[in-house]
């Protein structure tokens, strides 16, 4: 069974930065695409970034184009989310998931397993 625990998540200044962290641990026997979504207080989930297994190809909401970074390092099973010029409307729970599938999608029901969040507030 794949279990995802996220860290790094805070309590930041707007304009400030913040890197989040995922590790997969378990067996994957597939290649595998990995994504960060979040979801904001009152608010459904929504796509943050993903990157495929060979971290080729990336693909960010619009909202956080050009302020955050994906990374990933197979080795560890880990992926990254390294968030600059923090805004208040970047406070959300940041959800890691991970989908058996070389594919890159934003779809949130295409990713088959998820972690437990790690909290993520941005003071104006």
């Amino acid at each position: 069974q794949v279990q995802l625990v996220e860290s790094g998540g805070g309590l930041v200044q707007a304009g400030g930065s913040l890197r989040v962290s995922c590790t997969a641990s378990g067996r994957i026997f597939r290649l595998y695409t990995m994504g960060w979504f979040r979801q904001a207080p009152g608010k459904e989930r929504e796509f943050v970034a993903a990157i495929t297994w060979s971290g080729g190809s990336t693909r960010y909401a619009d909202s956080v184009k050009g302020r955050f970074t994906i990374s990933r390092d197979n080795a560890e099973k880990s992926v990254y989310l390294q968030m600059n010029s923090l805004k208040p409307e970047d406070t959300a729970v940041y959800y890691c998931a991970l989908r058996l599938s070389v594919v890159l999608t934003t779809a949130e029901h295409e990713y088959g397993y998820w972690g437990q969040g790690t909290q993520v507030t941005v003071s104006s």
